[in-house]
C-alpha cells in the first residue's frame, strides 16, 4: 500500500519525467548510431545536444521564426557541428574521441556567442509545446510527452527507412567491419562522416526540443549528454536485448531513455541528492559495461577448468 500511495503521488513528476525521457530519447538514438553502429565514442554530442537548444531559443525569441522552422535550422546546425567533428578524423586523423572533445570544447564558445549570453528563457514566446498545450486543453507536460512520442515514432521510422538503403547498409557495415566494406570499394571516411553527421542532427533536434519543452536555453543543457545516453541503449540492451529487428532496437533505446528519467525521478523523490545523478548514471554505465566481461571471463574459465579436470 505504501508503493501504490508513492506512486500515485508521484503521478504528474512521472507524466514529467516521461515526457522529458522521449524528448532526450531522440539524443539517444543520435549516440545510438555512433556508439553501436559506427563503433565510434563521439563525444561532440554534450555540445551539439546544446548548440540545438541555443539555436532553436534565439531563432524563436530574437527572429521571431516559426518554432517548426527554428527545430529543422538547430538539426541543421547540430549536422554542422557533426560535419567538423568527422572532417577533424576522416580528413586529418584525428582519433574520433580527440576529435569529439575538440569540436565540444569549441561549441561552448560557439553556444555563448549564439545567444550573447549564458541562457535564454522562452517563456513569453509561443513554442510547439505550449501551441499544442492551447490548442488542445492539455498540461504542458502531457503536450511535451505527444510531441515526443510522435516525433520519436517518425525518426525510428525514418531511421528504419534509410538504414535499409544501400548508403544506409554502408554506414552499419563500416561500424561492423571496416576492412571488409572498404574492401568492397566503399568510402569509409565518407560514410563516418554521413554517420557523425545523421547522429549529431538528432542530438540538436533533441536539443531544440527539450528547450521548447522547458522553456529555456542554456549553455550547460548538454552537460553529461553522452553518459545519459549510454545509460539509456545499456538500460534499453538489458530491458530488451532479446530484440532482433532493427526497428525495434531503435524504439528499445527510446524506451531506456524514458526507463532513465523515470528512475531518475523516483530515486530524487525518494531523496537522492540532484549532485549525485551523474554519479549513478557512470556506475549504471560502468556496472552495464563490465558486467556482460566479467561473466564471459567466468564461463571461460569455468570452461577451462573443467577442461583440465577431465
Amino acid at each position: 500500500m505504501v508503493i501504490i500511495h508513492f506512486f500515485s503521488g508521484m503521478g504528474p513528476k512521472l507524466l514529467d519525467a516521461t515526457g522529458q525521457g522521449v524528448l532526450w530519447g531522440l539524443m539517444v538514438l543520435g549516440v545510438y548510431i555512433t556508439y553501436k553502429l559506427l563503433d565510434i565514442a563521439d563525444l561532440t554530442v554534450d555540445g551539439s545536444f546544446a548548440l540545438g537548444g541555443c539555436v532553436c531559443a534565439m531563432l524563436i525569441v530574437q527572429k521571431g521564426v516559426n518554432p517548426f522552422l527554428a527545430l529543422f535550422l538547430a538539426t541543421l546546425a547540430g549536422m554542422a557541428a557533426g560535419l567538423v567533428t568527422g572532417a577533424l578524423h576522416t580528413a586529418f586523423d584525428i582519433p574520433a574521441i580527440l576529435a569529439g572533445i575538440l569540436t565540444q570544447l569549441a561549441l561552448w564558445s560557439v553556444n555563448l556567442w549564439v545567444m550573447g549570453k549564458s541562457n535564454t528563457p522562452l517563456a513569453k514566446v509561443d513554442n510547439m509545446v505550449s501551441l499544442l498545450a492551447e490548442s488542445t486543453g492539455f498540461s504542458q507536460a502531457k503536450a511535451s510527452q505527444l510531441i515526443g512520442i510522435g516525433a520519436a515514432i517518425a525518426v525510428v521510422a525514418l531511421l528504419y527507412w534509410f538504414f535499409g538503403t544501400e548508403i544506409g547498409s554502408a554506414i552499419r557495415a563500416t561500424g561492423n567491419n571496416e576492412d571488409m566494406i572498404r574492401a568492397l570499394g566503399v568510402n569509409t571516411k565518407w560514410t563516418k562522416l554521413l554517420g557523425l553527421m545523421i547522429s549529431n542532427g538528432l542530438v540538436g533536434l533533441s536539443g531544440a526540443l527539450v528547450c521548447q519543452s522547458q522553456k529555456y536555453a542554456d549553455v550547460m543543457m548538454g552537460q553529461g549528454a553522452i553518459v545519459i545516453g549510454l545509460a539509456a541503449i545499456v538500460i534499453g540492451e538489458v530491458l530488451f536485448g532479446w530484440f532482433r529487428n532493427f526497428a525495434l532496437k531503435l524504439a528499445a533505446a527510446v524506451i531506456g531513455s524514458v526507463v532513465y528519467f523515470v528512475i531518475r525521478a523516483v530515486v530524487l523523490e525518494l531523496g537522492m541528492n540532484p549532485n549525485y545523478m551523474k554519479l549513478l548514471s557512470a556506475l549504471i554505465v560502468a556496472l552495464a559495461l563490465c558486467v556482460p566481461v566479467a561473466a564471459n571471463k567466468w564461463k571461460a574459465y569455468r570452461s577451462y577448468s573443467e577442461g583440465v579436470e577431465q
